[in-house]
């Protein structure tokens, strides 16, 4: 089980962790790039794993449970380094990485309830765009403009860059933590009690594969 490829990709996503965060506080041109590029082959192995599980039928609960660990493990850590680093003072973008955070502590919270009903949260398009703009806003807030400068394109302005899609990950993550939060609601209020409908379809049965919202 631990050697399937899908697992192993998981893993090393686990793995990659320590290492962006080792990196980014050498505040180092060469370390910033190196942390930028280990976090954008982490966050590519989050695309990988589910569909090398789903190809090869190698879908396992262990592979679920480790799955959205992984993903918060890596995004909540590179979110700490940047705010314990100062990175994140361009357009009070520290207010976006709040959210961010707090989005996926409801979304476990709702994760680990529904799964106890036997009822799962469907991953919407919107949901993926989000992870997308996050996971490469945080790239580049991990490069930053030093390394922009190392590599001859200081004019790009990429920690700028960088704030801006965070906001717009923000902003993605107010949308889909609300329909993700009346998803979860639909599932204990009673029939008709109010619960303003949810923009997700109906949560089924965890079924194999589901991945984290």
């Amino acid at each position: 089980m631990l050697t399937d490829l899908p697992n192993v990709l998981t893993l090393s996503r686990i793995a990659a962790v320590p290492l962006v965060v080792i990196l980014a506080a050498f505040r180092r041109p060469w370390a910033d790039l190196a942390a930028c590029l280990v976090f954008s082959a982490a966050a590519i192995t989050d695309y990988f794993d589910g569909k090398i599980a789903r190809f090869r039928q190698q879908l396992s609960d262990f592979g679920r449970m480790l799955d959205p660990i992984a993903d918060k493990l890596l995004v909540g850590a590179t979110l700490m380094v940047l705010a314990g680093e100062s990175r994140l003072g361009l357009f009070f973008s520290l207010f976006p990485a709040i959210v961010i955070m707090l989005r996926e502590i409801l979304v476990s919270g709702l994760r680990e309830y529904l799964a106890g009903i036997r009822a799962g949260l469907p991953v919407t398009p919107l949901a993926k765009w989000k992870t997308g703009v996050q996971m490469g806003a945080l790239g580049l807030l991990l490069a930053g403009d030093p390394t922009a400068r190392l590599l001859g394109v200081g004019f790009l302005h990429i920690t700028a860059i960088g704030c801006i899609m965070l906001w717009i990950a923000a902003g993605l993550t107010l949308i889909t933590g609300w329909g993700y939060v009346a998803a979860g609601l639909s599932h204990v209020m009673p029939s008709g009690a109010g619960v303003p409908a949810s923009p997700l379809p109906q949560a089924g049965h965890a079924g194999s594969g589901t991945k984290e919202p």
